[in-house]
């Protein structure tokens, strides 16, 4: 990893799982689909990163769950905090934006899945809302 590019740490609420990254974060997306909402309580708020700019420095309660055929889900097997979304075939990683330490910079670009969102929350933003995927329409969504 290139050691002259911005970094950034995170991990689980129990310290059994940290990461870094060294390169560039997405901004923040919001989903709102099911999955997210069974995981997080509501929506999930997703930044994202190159695979090969993440290095996994402690890993001793990192477990992945496939939700899907097409992703899996990195969580800690001690605390259950909600850590990665690994889409198959991909090279970037989505990551839980609440595990990044702080401050992250970063700012939230977007909506997705609005066509599943929960109904005890309004979106009240002017951000860009997308029914489904916004299939890399948000500028910067494509590492």
């Amino acid at each position: 990893m290139n050691t002259d590019l911005p970094r950034h740490s995170g991990g689980c609420l129990c310290g059994a799982v940290r990461y870094e990254v060294r390169g560039p974060l997405r901004d923040i997306i919001n989903c709102h689909c099911t999955m997210c909402q069974r995981l997080h309580g509501a929506f999930g708020a997703h930044s994202k990163a190159r695979n090969a700019n993440i290095a996994i420095v402690e890993d001793k309660g990192l477990k992945w769950y496939a939700t899907s055929g097409r992703a899996r889900r990195g969580f800690c097997r001690e605390c259950g905090s909600n850590l990665f979304w690994e889409p198959v075939g991909q090279d970037a990683t989505g990551i839980v934006a609440g595990t990044l330490d702080q401050p992250t910079g970063l700012k939230t670009m977007g909506h997705i899945f609005i066509g599943e969102k929960c109904d005890f929350y309004d979106l009240t933003d002017d951000l860009p809302k997308f029914d489904g995927s916004s299939d890399g329409a948000l500028e910067g969504d494509r590492l």
